[in-house]
């Protein structure tokens, strides 16, 4: 029996992740389309199509996925996504940034404000919490691409503001407007990133207990489920003792 149940777990586990991946592709594909759509189909003059198809390669997207993403642009059938921002507060005071791309924005915010009502939070107006944090680019490296000399030489010629590095690897920090630049320089040195995107990073991060860390992290959860949704960001730092429990 124990074994049958461990091919149950391992199953259910794999449904599970299968489950997520189809999402992250759908997500994926749906931002290539959007950039492609605003601009040219072809990533070399698109820098936002290409940052798009960067991310989706990280993800190990395939090929053909990433090619039927783009035709979807100029096809018959293309949908008209509309990019919206929402903003407000999780338990325990902490700031939520949920970003999503939609065909339907009463369906959305409808279904946003019902993941912050449930969790105990509250939707606020666009500007709410966004002042908390700074918008930014984001270009990272495996730590085996270049040595922290390298990379540091290499993003302050690319117009980097910040490189960060450490034995997980190389941060680039740049604005939004040079990241598309920056990473085509560091491309041209070190092949394509592994992560290349704009982010929005805390200023500060608020501490929670176990309780509320539980809560927001359920509301992330349903947030991501949504199909609209493309990113979820908030400021918050959880207990040792609840990441380790989440770790086993």
């Amino acid at each position: 029996m124990a074994g049958h149940s461990q091919f149950k777990n391992i199953m259910h586990r794999k449904g599970k992740q299968d489950k997520v991946r189809s999402k992250v592709f759908s997500k994926l594909g749906r931002e290539i389309t959007v950039a492609a759509k605003l601009g040219l189909p072809d990533p070399a003059f698109n820098p936002r199509l290409r940052l798009a198809i960067i991310a989706a390669r990280a993800e190990n997207m395939p090929k053909d996925n990433i090619e039927r993403a783009i035709k979807k642009a100029s096809g018959s059938e293309q949908d008209n996504y509309e990019e919206i921002r929402y903003e407000g507060y999780a338990p325990g005071g902490v700031a939520v940034i949920v970003e999503a791309l939609t065909d339907n924005t009463n369906r959305t915010a409808s279904d946003v404000r019902s993941a912050f009502t449930k969790a105990g939070g509250n939707l606020g107006t666009t500007g709410a919490v966004s002042f908390m944090f700074d918008r930014i680019g984001v270009i990272e490296y495996d730590a085996d691409k270049a040595s922290a000399d390298a990379m540091l030489e290499a993003g302050i010629e690319g117009g980097a503001e910040d490189v960060i590095s450490d034995e997980g690897g190389h941060q680039v920090i740049t604005t939004p407007e040079t990241l598309a630049d920056v990473t085509k320089a560091l491309e041209a040195k070190f092949g394509e990133p592994r992560k290349s995107g704009i982010t929005w990073k805390p200023q500060n991060t608020v501490a929670v207990d176990d309780e509320a860390g539980e809560k927001i992290l359920k509301l992330i959860e349903v947030l991501e489920e949504s199909d609209d949704v493309q990113n979820v960001y908030a400021n918050f730092e959880l207990s040792d003792a609840l990441m380790q429990k989440m770790s086993a």
